[in-house]
């Protein structure tokens, strides 16, 4: 007995034992295998068969032998046969999950402000679909072999055109690095930092509680916070943190939406040149700017001393998986290494692709095609606020996908987000991004997939539920 057993070799279409010396028809031990498969749910429903000539073929049968089971299997119903001769799983007996169905659904939300996504509705298709035919007509054969850890060169190239251009940066086609966004960035970076001795890492206080603040931990970092101020980071507390790295979010503070100020920028470059330290650049929304000029990136001020970190999560998709490293010279063979070992490369159509989108200047169209879409959803957030809530206090309004607004000092924020859920909506409080310091009550509003409508709703909700916080009818 064997499983695909054929008189020359295995069967590779279909998991099929058979047993020539059992004494049973070939065609109902075929009939007896697919059947079990179906009702242990190893075959789903609309899932297709190979065609009999191709089964028959592989398991050393005739076709006919093959026929008559499928025949038998669609009158019981197990299996139906489609126009153009496709056969495919009609019905299923396999016992449904309990586990999944057993746990209780959290209540249907009606508005959710929840941060960090974007609106990928509006995805360009029709602009990526012809950069992927480009790609797939033009690309030479070598380019889809493995690869060196940084990625393709014609990304490199498209990505240092733009950074220079749009953001400041101070980028070479030779110190770019390709990765699966942000969350694998950050993890690569971490591992080339502790692999060099690092001890200490400070991260903005408060901000994500996720990626930096969880691989650091977990590679043996120590984590210390630095306290923002209006002004972002505040560089005398980084000055005594004795840390062997920061990681800042200068153009647009998570969460408070603060800038960090030419001074101390300067004063953060000071200290990383003195200490021999790295400034790790989350650049994660810069492009969205609304009642602003442009802020530049503070890898262009010191490319030897700061690795920037950028990705296309927020502006196109972050089902797209794309990210990229500007990083000092002395540390791309160390980040690129740790890249190959992570995955042996992103994958290589997406990023060419990508480098034709930037380059044929669609990146650039996409992103002035949504910048009035996300400033009229913030200019609806902003409006509802000051109608039914102005004891609140928005900041950071000028740019990105989100806005915080400060609660008055009665206003518990947990009891706000608890109130809030009570009447269907979701939102998130600042204290659970803090990591050693105190600071107001707040509320973290992302707009970026709420028309304006369900804003103006969501607020309502809120209101209702600071009310109801309140004690007042």
């Amino acid at each position: 007995m064997g499983q695909f057993r054929t008189n020359s070799g295995p069967a590779e279409d279909l998991l099929i034992e058979l047993d020539r010396d059992a004494g049973v028809p070939l065609h109902r031990q075929i009939e007896a295998s697919i059947r079990g498969s179906i009702r242990a749910g190893r075959l789903r429903v609309g899932a297709s068969l190979p065609p009999t000539r191709t089964l028959a073929a592989g398991l050393g049968v005739s076709r006919g032998v093959v026929v008559e089971a499928y025949q038998q299997l669609v009158a019981e119903g197990y299996l139906a046969s489609r126009s153009g001769g496709y056969t495919q799983v009609a019905a299923s007996t396999a016992p449904a999950s309990a586990g999944p169905a057993a746990r209780a659904q959290p209540a249907a939300r009606r508005v959710d402000f929840g941060y960090g996504r974007t609106d990928v509705s509006q995805f360009p298709r029709a602009a990526w679909l012809r950069s992927v035919r480009t790609v797939l007509t033009t690309t030479p054969n070598d380019r889809f072999g493995y690869l060196d850890g940084r990625g393709v060169p014609e990304l490199h190239r498209a990505l240092c055109d733009y950074l220079n251009r749009v953001r400041g940066t101070s980028a070479v086609p030779d110190n770019v690095v390709i990765c699966n966004g942000y969350g694998q960035g950050i993890s690569l970076l971490i591992q080339v930092l502790v692999r060099r001795g690092a001890r200490r890492i400070a991260l903005e206080d408060p901000s994500s509680n996720d990626d930096a603040r969880v691989l650091a931990g977990a590679a043996g970092l120590e984590v210390v916070g630095i306290p923002v101020g209006p002004d972002g980071v505040e560089v005398d507390a980084l000055d005594r943190a004795d840390a062997d790295a920061v990681v800042l979010t200068p153009s647009h503070q998570w969460p408070t939406g603060a800038v960090l100020s030419a001074a101390a920028r300067a004063e953060v470059i000071r200290w990383a040149k003195r200490r021999g330290a790295i400034v790790i650049e989350d650049d994660y929304d810069a492009e969205y700017r609304y009642d602003r000029s442009p802020v530049g990136a503070m890898q262009g001020l010191a490319p030897d001393h700061v690795v920037y970190c950028g990705t296309a999560s927020k502006t196109l998709a972050p089902g797209l998986r794309l990210g990229w490293l500007i990083v000092p010279s002395r540390l791309v063979a160390d980040v690129a290494a740790a890249k190959v070992l992570a995955d042996r490369g992103s994958p290589v159509i997406d990023q060419l692709t990508f480098a034709d989108f930037l380059a044929r200047g669609e990146f650039d169209r996409h992103l002035r095609r949504m910048r009035p879409v996300y400033r009229r959803r913030r200019n609806a957030l902003l409006d509802a606020l000051r109608t039914h809530l102005p004891e609140l206090k928005p900041a950071g309004v000028a740019a990105g996908q989100h806005v915080v607004a400060w609660l008055p000092p009665d206003l518990d924020e947990t009891a706000v987000v608890a109130a809030a859920a009570r009447h269907g909506l979701g939102i998130h409080a600042v204290g659970p991004y803090r990591i050693a310091g105190t600071g107001p009550g707040g509320l973290i509003f992302g707009y970026a997939i709420l028309g304006e409508a369900a804003i103006a709703e969501g607020i309502t909700l809120l209101a209702a539920a600071i009310r109801e916080v309140q004690g007042r009818p």
